[in-house]
């Protein structure tokens, strides 16, 4: 049974062998945490609070992980490694996992700001609980020393849930957003979210070393 599988999560794991996938998740959360902090710190009226910008945004964002993902796997990992295609598995799972947990958070969300609850140190460590689990199942299983990214990542979700109030609280200032939640949660789940971006990054960056240095590009072949 563990060989089938890990027959079936090989697609997975091979995806991320050169840390590409990492990268993307990274440099995906490292700009949605600029673009949110723009949005916070701008006026009412910037471009960052127009509803178009986030558009536009998203846009050039996944555009830039798209074609670089692209570029790296044709350029640098297909020629060492290999191009591997699997049948995809099509599977309902995932899908529903996802609509429970937005029916559920908003659900949340909906009580805490009718409420003005602070649950700034719940809400970090269930997300930080969250992401920590999930790098773990997708990333972490197929390369043991990825442990110590996942305790990192669980560690910073600690850090930043049980930091003083004004510390984190001032990243949220003149925030539009702390008319419905406190200054403390937005701050934090900010923070926390840039630290864990950036954690990734990372860790995807010194799996992209590793890989350049044990995976050398072969030498042309002599006609």
């Amino acid at each position: 049974m563990n060989q089938v599988e890990s027959l079936l999560n090989r697609p997975r794991f091979y995806y991320n062998v050169d840390g590409v996938g990492e990268l993307g998740i990274g440099f995906m959360g490292l700009s949605y945490s600029l673009y949110i902090w723009l949005g916070m710190h701008s006026s009412m009226h910037s471009i960052w609070n127009k509803p178009y910008s986030l558009f536009i945004f998203v846009a050039i964002m996944c555009v830039v992980i798209h074609y670089g993902t692209k570029a790296i796997k044709k350029r640098i990992t297909y020629p060492r490694t290999g191009f591997v295609s699997y049948r995809k598995r099509r599977s309902v799972l995932p899908a529903l996992i996802v609509s429970i947990v937005w029916v559920v958070a908003g659900y949340g969300l909906s009580i805490i700001m009718r409420r003005h609850l602070d649950i700034t140190t719940s809400a970090c460590l269930i997300l930080g609980l969250i992401l920590s689990v999930c790098y773990a199942w997708g990333i972490a299983r197929a390369v043991r020393w990825k442990w110590f990214v996942v305790f990192a990542l669980a560690f910073a979700s600690i850090t930043v849930a049980f930091l003083p109030e004004g510390n984190v609280a001032a990243l949220a200032d003149h925030s539009s957003v702390i008319q419905y939640f406190s200054a403390r949660l937005v701050g934090a789940l900010l923070l926390y979210f840039f630290v864990s971006s950036a954690i990734i990054l990372a860790s995807g960056a010194i799996s992209f070393c590793t890989y350049l240095r044990s995976a050398p590009k072969p030498a042309p072949e002599s006609e």
